[in-house]
């Protein structure tokens, strides 16, 4: 048997192919068996991912790079049975922080060769698998001003600026929030449902969530006044405890989001749609942590 490395050759602006470098060079000394499979285009995980999870002889598949090449190698692996480890090198990292993986590429190494598969929740959106967390609102402006600095910048700072031009340009959405079958209507700076807990390089968007614990975590942040939104905001961002009359919090097992021309966040790939439904999918994935 052998382990399979699903790389993203653009992760960490090429973090990733150096940490695999290294990786093979453990597994060459330790007479491990391994393949190493690289990305080409989006989605490219997934597809390859789903394909060993049908392979007898593969003991492990095991994603390289950041959140989004974990999301997509778990959305192949999900309910196969087939084992996922993670080794992070990209520029955010988040849902190692909610699993207990180093965010050292070396000692995520050492966790997967003793450690042994754990039973972890994923949830859909709309059918779809998501590993970390979704949602609208907020962190989707912080990923589309983040996005425009990449060409600057590197690492975290264009995450950073996007951060920043957010707090003060950002403006609440209307939406429908039905959650567990009790709907809600209003204008939210905030709608996040989580399985993990942070976003956007460590913002602790839901200090609560638990990827085992069978639910999924949905924040709702009401409206604020514009002039309210840089003072209030970053106390999120820290991980304040949060005002109740403007903070909603619940463990729910679904939900669903509808407003107008909604850019959802799944796991930092935007999409946009009129309607989102979020359900969880307990222990569907055999992660090794």
């Amino acid at each position: 048997m052998y382990w399979a490395f699903i790389v993203n050759p653009t992760a960490g602006t090429g973090y990733a192919l150096k940490a695999m470098d290294r990786l093979e060079e453990l597994l060459r000394s330790k007479d491990i068996e391994y393949k190493v499979f690289r990305t080409e285009h989006p989605g490219h995980a997934t597809t390859i991912a789903a394909d060993l999870a049908g392979r007898e002889e593969v003991y492990a598949v095991v994603a390289v790079g950041g959140d989004g090449t974990a999301g997509e190698v778990a959305a192949g692996l999900c309910e196969t049975g087939k084992p996922m480890g993670i080794i992070p090198a990209g520029t955010g990292n988040d849902f190692i922080k909610s699993v207990g993986i180093p965010n050292d590429p070396l000692k995520a190494f050492d966790l997967l060769m003793t450690r042994k598969p754990t039973d972890t929740d994923t949830g859909t959106v709309n059918g779809q698998f998501f590993l970390n967390v979704c949602g609208t609102g907020f962190d989707v402006t912080v990923l589309d001003y983040a996005e425009s600095e990449k060409e600057k910048y590197r690492g975290l700072t264009p995450y950073l600026l996007g951060l920043l031009k957010a707090i003060f340009h950002y403006r609440s959405i209307q939406l429908k929030v039905t959650a567990d079958g009790r709907p809600e209507e209003g204008r939210y700076l905030v709608c996040s449902i989580a399985n993990g807990r942070y976003i956007g390089g460590g913002i602790p968007i839901c200090p609560a969530a638990d990827p085992a614990d069978g639910m999924l975590d949905l924040v709702l942040i009401r409206h604020r006044a514009r002039w309210q939104i840089p003072f209030y905001l970053p106390g999120l961002m820290l991980s304040r405890d949060l005002n109740f009359r403007i903070t909603k919090h619940q463990k729910v097992t679904q939900v669903q989001i509808e407003g107008r021309n909604l850019r959802i966040n799944i796991d930092g790939d935007i999409r946009s749609m009129d309607r989102a439904d979020f359900r969880i999918q307990p222990a569907s994935l055999r992660l090794i942590r």
